[in-house]
C-alpha cells in the first residue's frame, strides 16, 4: 500500500491482558484496517497500571489519532495523559474490557473489527471528562458499596465468567456495606447524610449493574450527573432502593440523583475511591470538575 506523501499517525496502545485478551488475536486486522485508512500505525503494548498515561504523556502529541484497545481503565489512562499534557488529538476506543461501561453508554460497537472500522471511517464527537483533583475519569467518579468490584476481582475469573464475576463479588460485599457520614457540596449546595454509595458520572451505566435514564444524561452538556444512595437501616429500606435503581424512579427520600458542574465530597474518615472502575486511592476531601467537551472521539 502506498500513503500519501505526509500521511496521518496513528498511535494504537493495546492493554494484551485486558477482558479476554481477544486484542491480541485481532491486532494484525485492526493495523490492517486503519493502514487501508490511509493511517500509518505505531503500536504500543501496556505492561502496567499506568502505561498507557506514560505513552501518551511522552509520545501523543506526535500523533493524528490515538486508538487505546483494553477496559475502560485503559481509556483513563489515555484520557489522563491527554489532560495532563493539555493534548486534543483525536481519541479511538476498543471496547475489550470486561463491563465496558463507556462504550455501551456512547453506542460503540463491542465488536473489535466494527469497532476499528467505524474510527477509521468515522466522525469526531466531543465528550465532557472529568477533574478528580489531579486525577481524570472519562465517565465515572465513585466510591462506597460495589465500587471496589471492578479492580478487586480477579482478572482470571472475570475472563471466564464475565459479569457474573461482579455478581459474585457483590454477594461478598453485601455484608460489608457501611454508612459513610458525608458533607457533599453540589453546585454550592450542603447536603449532608450517611450515605452506602455515590457517584459522579457522565454515564448511561454503572459498574455494567446501574443503568441512568437516556433522558437525564447528555454527555456533552457540561454537568455531571450525581447519584447518592442513602444508608438502608434495614431490609425494607434496602428493598427501596434497589426498585429506584432497577426502575430509574429516583422519587425514593433514600436516593438523590442532580446534576452539577462542581461537587465536593467531605468525610471524616478516608474514603475509597474508584474512577472509571480503577481505584484512585483514600481521601478525606475531593473536589470533582467537568472539562466540558474535552475528550474529542472518533466513532
Amino acid at each position: 500500500m502506498l500513503f500519501p506523501s505526509k500521511p496521518q499517525k496513528a498511535m494504537l496502545i493495546i492493554n494484551p491482558v485486558s477482558g479476554k485478551r481477544l486484542i491480541n488475536r485481532a491486532l494484525p486486522e485492526v493495523i490492517r484496517i486503519l493502514m487501508d485508512a490511509g493511517w500509518l500505525v505505531t503500536t504500543f503494548v501496556t505492561d502496567a497500571a499506568g502505561d498507557a498515561t506514560e505513552y501518551v504523556d511522552q509520545f501523543g502529541g506526535d500523533f493524528d489519532l490515538i486508538v487505546c484497545a483494553g477496559g475502560d481503565g485503559t481509556l483513563n489512562e489515555t484520557v489522563t495523559g491527554l489532560a495532563r499534557k493539555g493534548l486534543t488529538v483525536p481519541v479511538g476506543y476498543l471496547p475489550c474490557g470486561t463491563t465496558n461501561d463507556f462504550a455501551v453508554s456512547r453506542g460503540l460497537s463491542l465488536s473489535i473489527r466494527d469497532a476499528v472500522s467505524d474510527i477509521a471511517a468515522g466522525q469526531l464527537v466531543s465528550y465532557d471528562v472529568g477533574r478528580f483533583e489531579d486525577r481524570y475519569f472519562s465517565y465515572v467518579a465513585a466510591f462506597g458499596a460495589f465500587t471496589s468490584l471492578s479492580y478487586s476481582t480477579d482478572q482470571n475469573l472475570k475472563n471466564v465468567v464475565g459479569h457474573a464475576a461482579y455478581l459474585m463479588g457483590g454477594l461478598i460485599e453485601l455484608s460489608q456495606i457501611h454508612p459513610i457520614p458525608l458533607k457533599v457540596t453540589v453546585d454550592g449546595t450542603v447536603i449532608e447524610g450517611d450515605y452506602a454509595f455515590g457517584a459522579v458520572c457522565n454515564t448511561t451505566s454503572i459498574g455494567g449493574t446501574i443503568s441512568l435514564p437516556d433522558s437525564n444524561v447528555n454527555l456533552c452538556d457540561g454537568l455531571f450527573e450525581v447519584l447518592l444512595l442513602h444508608m438502608p437501616e434495614d431490609l425494607i429500606e434496602f428493598e427501596e432502593i434497589i426498585q429506584g435503581l432497577l426502575t430509574q424512579d429516583y422519587s425514593s427520600p433514600l436516593i438523590e440523583f442532580m446534576q452539577a458542574k462542581s461537587v465536593t465530597v467531605e468525610s471524616n474518615e478516608e474514603l475509597e475511591w474508584s474512577l472509571d472502575g480503577e481505584t484512585s486511592g483514600k481521601h478525606t476531601s475531593v473536589h470533582i470538575s467537568v472539562l466540558p467537551g474535552f475528550l474529542k472521539m472518533r466513532q
